[in-house]
């Protein structure tokens, strides 16, 4: 057996990574190793995924002291001392989550314990970190010896390079990834999103479930398969492979009652179980396929998550409530305290659980009226103005319904003089409720092939710190970020694909090329709609229909104040 035994039980092991003839890796450019990874080239052979590893971490950027191994062999006796390492308690950070000991032995088992606390004493600026365990646990498979895999973990854990995320140490990093995630399953994974919303009281609970999909309850040989792909390519991998998990169970349980009366619980259960039904090739097969925002984007998204979380105070973790997230949808949008001429309780939930997650922390707050503030153009920009985003409701004198969510205020469309121009950035979208439920979001999302992604290449995503622009909307434009999915990160074909939002005295245009999914007059009495470019949409109604009633909501923050 190789060097890399000590803490491995061969048992438990796959026994297809002991039979491989050693091979050597020679290359080092970035796509080739990419390739690599995602064919499993090192998965076959236990000692040379070892190397690969070690090689892998060694070329992480970190901060100038790190600790390394010589660190953990002069404080282990320390802070373990003689104790019994199985009795040692785990630092508050890991939150209770898994420690698990997928092929390790009864060594290994102790020395995960040990290598945590160690890492809590060397670096108490972490606050929350419930992958640790999973991690430590997986690279002690491939470590020579306890200080060897401490050192490894110290340099993921101390990585200073802003545009290669690695691991959430902080709980409002992993908060806004929950949310994050939240986002990106609602526009990757419609049919589970609207599982999710369906059966659970509280999606974001399901959904900041996946980490530990990962780190906690996906076998050994998957984790490590993940790991190989995520070392090389980072954070993005993850995302991947949980959106992957999700459509796996979607399909796989689609149609079959709930095994639990808790889908989160299900969900848990089919991950561990996974091998029942798919295999490692497949889940990366299908985490790939996945046409996936460019990082840069993610980043951005990610980081205004976060701010919507700095804003309403949520940095830490709380001890005795219960979690401030995601209000579920059925407290958002309560019947005691939403009363609307167009929609019902029901069809605003339904709403409600497609808008991005930093904005379902909010409720719906009535803007405007036809019924109250009159059929004015001028009083509809009046009370929506200085709200960001917009929700527009349109019920027809024939009783469809339609509307849009608006991801800019309106007040941008003054930047254009006098000349009618779109605005807006690709997170608005279209939709129809009545006479059936229909959702068009941005043609991009669905059809990234229509655009290449003005931004750097994949693998070399800019420093958080240069997205910083003029600003897109009118409040102090220092403070701003460029905008998640704003038109100008991509090498669109044509202005058309981008027409998300557009007003004037005269008309509000909404959805443009060749058509436009809203076309709304200057008395709000009449509109037309068709298809258009933008959102790739059918007819949202009657191709020309007049305005029973229209509403605007906005979205009050209910944490403050």
């Amino acid at each position: 057996m190789d060097e890399y035994n000590r803490f491995v039980d061969w048992d438990k092991m796959d026994v297809t990574v002991q039979s491989q003839d050693a091979k050597e890796l020679t290359c080092t450019e970035f796509q080739e190793l990419k390739q690599l990874a995602r064919q499993g080239y090192w998965a076959k052979n236990h000692s040379l995924r070892a190397k690969v590893y070690h090689k892998l971490i060694s070329n992480i950027p970190c901060r100038t002291v790190t600790p390394d191994a010589n660190v953990y062999r002069d404080i282990v006796v320390k802070i373990v001392g003689k104790r019994n390492s199985s009795s040692l308690p785990l630092p508050e950070f890991v939150d209770n989550s898994l420690v698990p000991t997928y092929c390790l032995n009864a060594e290994g088992i102790g020395a995960v314990r040990k290598i945590i606390l160690c890492i809590a004493n060397q670096f108490p600026d972490i606050s929350f970190c419930p992958a640790l365990p999973s991690v430590i646990a997986l690279l002690l498979h491939y470590s020579k010896d306890e200080a060897e895999c401490f050192e490894q973990v110290c340099r993921i854990l101390a990585c200073n390079d802003p545009s290669k995320r690695l691991i959430d140490q902080t709980f409002l990093a992993f908060e806004s990834s929950c949310m994050t995630f939240g986002d990106l399953v609602n526009k990757y994974c419609q049919a589970a999103h609207k599982l999710m919303v369906a059966v659970s009281e509280d999606v974001l609970e399901v959904y900041s479930d996946w980490q530990r999909w990962l780190f906690g309850e996906l076998p050994m040989v998957y984790i490590a398969r993940v790991f190989d792909v995520f070392l090389v390519e980072g954070y993005k991998v993850l995302y991947r492979v949980a959106l992957a998990l999700l459509k796996f169970f979607h399909k796989v349980r689609a149609g079959q009652p709930m095994e639990s009366d808790s889908i989160q619980q299900d969900i848990r259960a089919f991950v561990r179980d996974i091998a029942k039904s798919v295999s490692p090739e497949r889940l990366l097969e299908k985490a790939f396929a996945i046409r996936l925002f460019s990082r840069k984007e993610i980043q951005l998204l990610q980081m205004a998550n976060e701010k919507a979380l700095q804003q309403k105070g949520i940095t830490v973790k709380q001890k005795s409530v219960a979690s401030p997230r995601r209000q579920n949808v059925h407290l958002a949008v309560h019947a005691e305290n939403f009363k609307s001429e167009i929609v019902s309780v029901k069809e605003m939930r339904d709403i409600w659980s497609w808008i991005p997650e930093r904005f379902a922390l909010c409720q719906p707050l009535l803007l405007f009226t036809t019924l109250e503030h009159g059929c004015s153009l001028s009083r509809f920009y009046s009370h929506s103005e200085g709200h960001e985003p917009t929700l527009l409701l349109i019920k027809t004198t024939a009783k469809e319904v339609c509307g849009a969510y608006l991801s800019t205020d309106w007040s941008e469309r003054r930047r254009g003089g006098n000349k009618l121009s779109f605005f807006g950035t690709g997170e608005c979208f279209v939709f129809r409720l009545q006479p059936e439920v229909e959702r068009y979001e941005w043609v991009i999302i669905k059809h990234p092939e229509l655009a290449t992604a003005g931004s750097e290449p994949e693998n070399h995503a800019s420093p958080a710190s240069s997205t910083l622009s003029s600003g897109s909307v009118p409040s102090d434009p220092s403070d701003r970020l460029s905008p998640f999915l704003s038109a100008r990160h991509f090498n669109l074909p044509s202005k058309t694909a981008s027409m998300f939002m557009a007003g004037s005295s005269e008309c509000i245009i909404i959805g443009g090329g060749d058509g436009q999914a809203l076309y709304l007059d200057a008395d709000l009495n009449h509109g037309r709609t068709s298809h258009c470019n933008t959102f790739n949409n059918q007819p949202l109604c009657s191709e020309s229909f007049q305005i029973s009633v229209l509403e605007v909501w906005g979205f009050r923050d209910t944490m403050n104040g």
